[in-house]
């Protein structure tokens, strides 16, 4: 992916220095990122908060208080390579999804993407690296660790800068929905719904975020032509990795479709397939498809 030299997006926080977010101190011990990663699978495939399982790791002593950020948190400085790939991403995605909603008759309200290390305040409570990247509806905003790129490369077997692309596009995939009103809808139905049900439509959630971000790869390599041969191979691997299956049988555990909430390898690889193929919204409505 040829993304130096592109413009870079306005809405990324860094939240990387200062007290409180200089890393995820746990029984007064720094936890590793083989740690974390151990605890991100588990919490994927158990439904456990990571958090809880990092105590437990760590001798079941108490999680730190996280300091708030105060006032807005500043710009990442631009010779941070990391930080300027995350933020060509994202500008590409506030390009591509503000066109498609245009197109449509609406308007794009772009999330901002907060980098952070080892925990952060969100609306949606305390953020941990051990999450892995995640958005929260709350405040609309992605935030990120970017050591999960070493996890997501080293522990989980997807490397490539496509892959770190398509988990960032994912995320904002969640904000899209937010965007079109999918997310209210959905957290309305939860409350009537067992946890088995509550799974199932979960996995239709993460389903969707994967389709839309395949739409916005396809759009994205339309208008600019930056992909390489082999990227979009490095995502379906990256979906491949993370899908609930692999997670459950990289743990050495049976695998239980009824307790799966992002979805199997396969589905997951589908769905991205599917709006990298088409590149439009429409057929990435997972909650209407009788298969997945």
């Amino acid at each position: 992916m040829r993304w130096e030299g592109n413009e870079q997006s306005d809405n990324v926080e860094d939240r990387r220095s200062g007290g409180g977010f200089g890393g995820l101190p746990i029984g007064g011990r720094s936890v590793g990122l083989g740690t974390v990663a151990v605890a991100v699978i588990a919490g994927w495939i158990f439904g456990i908060n990571p958090l809880t399982l990092l105590g437990l790791m760590s001798g079941g002593e108490p999680a730190p208080q996280v300091q708030q950020q105060q006032g807005p948190a500043p710009k990442p400085p631009a010779t941070d390579r990391e930080a300027a790939f995350v933020s060509t991403v994202l500008r590409n995605t506030e390009v591509v999804w503000g066109d498609i909603f245009r197109q449509n008759g609406r308007t794009y309200t772009p999330t901002r993407l907060v980098l952070f290390r080892g925990a952060t305040g969100t609306a949606c409570g305390t953020g941990q690296s051990a999450m892995g990247p995640f958005y929260c509806p709350g405040d609309q905003k992605v935030y990120i660790d970017l050591g999960f790129f070493d996890t997501l490369r080293n522990q989980l077997g997807a490397p490539g800068v496509f892959a770190q692309a398509y988990v960032i596009a994912h995320e904002v995939g969640h904000h899209v929905q937010d965007e079109l009103g999918i997310t209210a809808k959905v957290d309305q139905a939860r409350g009537r719904m067992s946890r088995a049900e509550n799974n199932a439509i979960s996995v239709r959630v993460e389903l969707q975020a994967d389709c839309f971000a395949g739409v916005w790869a396809h759009h994205s390599q339309e208008s600019k032509q930056w992909l390489d041969p082999g990227d979009i191979e490095a995502a379906m691997n990256a979906a491949q990795k993370i899908g609930d299956d692999a997670l459950q049988r990289s743990a050495g555990r049976a695998v239980v479709p009824d307790s799966f909430t992002h979805g199997s390898s396969a589905q997951r690889q589908r769905w991205f397939g599917t709006g990298f193929k088409s590149g439009k919204i429409q057929d990435c409505d997972t909650f209407a498809a009788r298969s997945l």
